[in-house]
């Protein structure tokens, strides 16, 4: 089976090359772009379409690469010998399975989300160099060795807040998500508000991308962002023409699903209020 546009999620003909050719290299696939993207939605359509369990590992600025192999607890195991628990003298007992073991014992070909790496520390992809290209790990509290049964598909997501190591990189299939173009933008749309009236979307995908291209903003509004917008716009039942906007103000209807910090606000009030002087 071969990846490509979902009922609900607008793929490019370049994202289904990539996802693809990850896949027949058995390579795992980095995935980058801005905030709002689909970039971990990817990872959930490509499950879903190429008929495979998802396994997500969502990660922070305290996660381990160990703990996507598996976690000792050794203070468990320490309490319970103190209680006399009989689970003591087995030390699998207190092995918890991290997200890469599931996916290497399961007993078919799963998705691996590895969400956000480069939040983590800088030596978090280093750490996990071997374990992705060998597809095993070694645990050395039982001694034995967990190899992947079937080799899961890896799809690792980046918001570039970090650069990665080099060595990492090699490893990896790349792919960066640029923002949907017009086009592409409609088509996203059409997905998820397919009875959205054309005079609306014209007039709401106008505002989006200009504001978009004002210069200083701050947080550009990502995909994510104007679809919540459109979806305020028809719970209100604005039309075109409520989308207007006269010379007090500069700012969209509803600007809070689109302008997310204090300082973009503002910059649209300085802008408005230059306007109106010139004028």
């Amino acid at each position: 089976m071969k990846f490509s546009s979902t009922s609900s999620y607008v793929a490019t003909e370049d994202l289904a090359v990539a996802v693809n050719a990850a896949v027949t290299l058995q390579r795992p696939l980095l995935v980058k772009g801005e905030p709002g993207t689909g970039k971990t939605e990817l990872a959930r359509q490509v499950a879903g379409s190429l008929a495979m369990p998802l396994i997500e590992w969502h990660v922070k600025s305290t996660t381990r690469a160990q703990q996507g192999l598996y976690e000792y607890d050794a203070v468990s195991r320490l309490r319970d010998s103190q209680l006399g628990d009989a689970r003591v003298h087995d030390v699998k007992n207190y092995i918890r399975k991290g997200k890469l073991w599931q996916a290497f014992e399961a007993p078919g070909r799963v998705v691996l989300l590895i969400d956000e790496i480069d939040k983590a520390d800088i030596e978090f992809p280093n750490d996990l160099l071997q374990e992705l290209d060998r597809m095993e790990f070694h645990v050395y509290e039982t001694g034995e060795t967990v190899r992947a049964q079937h080799r899961p598909v890896v799809i690792i997501t980046s918001n570039n807040e970090k650069e990665l190591p080099d060595a990492f990189l090699r490893r990896c299939f790349f792919h960066y998500i640029r923002f949907p173009d017009l086009e592409t933008m409609r088509a996203i749309v059409a997905v998820h508000f397919p009875d959205l009236k054309e005079q609306l979307l014209t007039a709401a995908l106008t505002q989006f991308y200009e504001l978009r291209e004002v210069p200083g903003l701050k947080k550009k509004p990502s995909t994510s962002e104007v679809l919540d917008w459109l979806k305020l716009l028809l719970a209100e039942d604005l039309s075109a023409e409520d989308l207007r906007r006269d010379g007090r103000t500069l700012l969209p209807r509803l600007h809070g699903a689109l302008l997310k910090n204090e300082q973009d606000v503002h910059l649209f009030e300085r802008l408005a209020f230059m306007a109106r002087r010139q004028g």
